[in-house]
């Protein structure tokens, strides 16, 4: 999915650091691990520092993780490479570090990109909140169609995470496409550079 052509370049895969904290969880609760405890008290650490910047701009997130982040990543990879060394490669716990080795790629882009997130739970919030659909999307007819509600679905959660009104944005949006708005400037259309809607009733 990564490999698609596309204009603007490559997808970037982001892998998620809960995913890969959750399979030490389950190792520390069913083996008692004190590798998998230790593993648990460093991702830790990169969350607290996260809690510091939630919230702030993106290059402000990213100067503080490259400064106390990176240090954390850096000496993590090497320490898991050698656990890995030192236990049985059939165990569950090699299991676990190989699964979160084979996506160090994808975990450390946070550290290139302040707008990104530690992991997924921001989308899985907004996921959430429209799971009753996911049984409805069967019945939309065609794969098309379904295609066509998860875009309108992704745009309405972005509206909410732009504080933007989606009513508004999806009649300013499909008004200014009627009017021959050009393809070429599409960016113009996206609902973070739309006024947010606390701003239009201050």
């Amino acid at each position: 999915m990564t490999k698609v052509d596309r204009t603007e370049g490559p997808w970037t895969l982001v892998h998620c650091w809960t995913h890969a904290r959750r399979r030490f969880v389950k190792r520390l609760e069913k083996d008692g691990s004190p590798i998998a405890e230790e593993a648990l008290r460093q991702i830790a650490e990169l969350y607290a520092i996260e809690k510091t910047v939630r919230g702030a701009a993106p290059d402000v997130r990213l100067a503080i993780r490259r400064q106390l982040s990176a240090p954390i990543v850096a000496a993590f990879r090497p320490w898991l490479e050698a656990q890995l060394s030192r236990i049985p490669k059939s165990s569950k716990l090699a299991e676990d570090i190989r699964y979160t080795l084979a996506r160090w790629p994808g975990l450390t882009r946070f550290l290139e990109d302040g707008r990104l997130e530690l992991d997924t739970n921001p989308v899985e919030n907004q996921i959430r909140k429209i799971a009753l659909t996911r049984k409805n999307a069967l019945f939309a007819g065609h794969e098309v169609g379904t295609e066509n509600w998860a875009m309108l679905a992704s745009l309405i959660a972005n509206c909410k995470m732009s504080d933007v009104d989606p009513v508004r944005y999806l009649a300013e949006t499909l008004r200014a496409l009627l009017d021959g708005h050009p393809k070429s400037r599409i960016d113009e259309l996206m609902p973070w550079n739309f006024a947010p809607a606390s701003s239009l009733a201050a």
